[in-house]
């Protein structure tokens, strides 16, 4: 893949987050990258203070420091900031983080010599992962913690991830013949300054996401069938005069998942239910407005991936080094939160789905969807559990954005908190796709009572593919191993497969 700074693509971050490829920077981006280093080399060969070239950092900025130790500065800053603590962050994660940052710097305005970058490629290239604790970020003045481990790394001196085991970086480089990274003036602080920490892990929910919103339009569809609903909510009309496009998209989801299903055909006149549940009846709505805001979380993340997001930046047409605060991450904290929001929704109108199927007098199913109700339970407490994950996901729904905690003697008084408000959108995630895979089996039961009429053909499929998984529990048996078998076909993209088989649907995501 050709790396060109300043315009990734979607495509390009799914492809960096799925490994497998190999990065080279377009060639015209060299000489930029050499005027911008040049600045920061006059700079630090001069008298004037600059910061981050010739002081201290942060509430130490004023501290001046001698044209012998400016090497000596830019490793103690890294060494000092290698602070973080607890799991390290996944292989897709990292990846994106070192892809980040290249094509940050090779933007050429963070003043850093090419060998900063080919070592980043380089890394990249032959698969090393280094070793990111998870937590230590506020995501502000950048993801400082997170990135001076991924840089201590080059440096030869923090570790690598190698099959899964922390290993030494020097002893890792050098059996993949990498000579370790030597810092120069800023580079350092332009390494660990930036947001690629946590904008990799908002992409991170993002792709993981993908798979398990599918998967609940294909159940969510399934539901329907099972509970007998009505396709007429779904009809185009009603939506276009809203005019929401995540909404009118869901709907035509839906259409096209329902199309030529013979238990819809079967209960077309005489229904005596005059309407649906909202649970069923306003999916478009719901999951619409969820979609939307994926699709906007998208679009933030995109800008963030070609941004340069270090401090202070190099304008070499000038020769000037301007300080600010791209490093302030809110843009990712305020885009992970509506991930969040819209993550706990999905999940949350999916346990009001098995409520309904479990309860006799609204989906016209026998009760608990049990064969023998009293001697069986069925899925009783499957909803329970539905219901305690939905639970949870509210309370890590609460936005991470509005708290700030002010640090580095209050110079950085204000932060974004966005590293964490990535990082918990994984927990999240999996305890949505507990939930459908508990709807999926659920919703399978159902439409079995309704033989020997069938669905529609992707909702066959749909059935099908569990039932290689899972077989219809007649009566009571040890659940939680087919709960996590639907869940773990949710998250692997199995159910979204019956989704992404459909022809001329709008893609998912959009952010152009």
């Amino acid at each position: 893949m050709i790396l060109q700074p300043g315009h990734l693509s979607l495509d390009d971050l799914q492809a960096l987050h799925a490994g497998g490829v190999q990065l080279q920077l377009e060639a015209g981006a060299w000489p930029a990258i050499e005027a911008s280093a040049a600045v920061v080399q006059r700079a630090a060969a001069g008298e004037a203070p600059v910061y981050g070239v010739n002081t201290g950092f942060g509430k130490l900025a004023s501290t001046r420091i001698g044209a012998d130790d400016l090497a000596a500065l830019q490793r103690n800053l890294i060494r000092s900031h290698s602070v973080g603590v607890g799991e390290p962050m996944a292989a897709p994660v990292v990846r994106l983080i070192l892809a980040l940052k290249a094509a940050s710097l090779a933007r050429a305005h963070s003043g850093v010599r090419p060998v900063v970058i080919q070592k980043l490629l380089e890394v990249f290239n032959v698969g090393l992962v280094p070793h990111i604790p998870s937590q230590g970020s506020v995501g502000a003045s950048g993801d400082l913690a997170p990135l001076s481990h991924m840089t201590l790394a080059l440096l030869g001196e923090g570790e690598f991830i190698v099959d899964g085991q922390r290993q030494p970086a020097a002893e890792v480089l050098r059996a993949h013949d990498i000579a370790p990274l030597e810092l120069a003036a800023k580079e350092g602080l332009a390494l660990i300054n930036g947001t690629q920490a946590s904008t990799a892990l908002a992409l991170h929910a993002l792709f993981s996401f993908e798979p398990v919103l599918e998967a609940a339009l294909v159940i969510g569809a399934l539901t329907v069938d099972a509970a007998r609903g009505s396709d007429g909510p779904f009809d185009p009309r009603i939506h276009e005069l809203r005019g929401q496009p995540g909404q009118i998209d869901v709907a035509r989801y839906y259409r096209a998942l329902l199309q030529g299903s013979e238990i819809r055909s079967s209960h077309r006149e005489g229904d005596d239910r005059v309407q649906d549940p909202y649970c069923l009846r306003c999916q478009p709505q719901v999951v619409g407005a969820c979609l939307d805001q994926l699709r906007h979380a998208a679009l933030v993340l995109l800008r963030e991936a070609s941004a340069v997001t270090d401090n202070p930046l190099v304008f070499a047409e000038s020769g000037q080094m301007i300080s600010g605060g791209n490093f302030h991450a809110e843009p990712v904290a305020l885009a992970a939160d509506a991930m969040a929001v819209a993550i706990a929704e999905v999940g949350a109108i999916a346990e009001r789905r098995i409520a309904m199927l479990i309860d006799a007098n609204v989906s016209r199913l026998p009760p608990f969807l049990c064969a023998e109700p009293g001697l069986n339970s069925g899925f009783m407490i499957a909803h329970v559990t539905a219901a305690a994950l939905a639970s949870e996901n509210k309370s890590l729904a609460h936005p991470a954005s509005v708290d700030s905690l002010p640090t580095s003697a209050n110079q950085e008084d204000h932060v974004s908190m966005a590293t964490f408000a990535a990082r918990r959108l994984q927990p999240m995630i999996a305890n949505v796709a507990h939930i459908l895979g508990i709807e999926w089996l659920a919703a399978a039961q159902g439409v079995e009572f309704l033989r020997p009429l069938r669905s529609s053909a992707p909702l066959e499929a749909v059935h099908g593919l569990l039932r290689q998984r899972c077989p219809a529990m007649m009566q009571d048996r040890y659940l939680a191993p087919d709960i996590e078998a639907a869940a773990a076909a949710v998250l692997k993209g199995q159910a979204a497969g019956v989704l992404r088989q459909l022809a001329g649907l709008p893609v998912l995501w959009v952010a152009a």
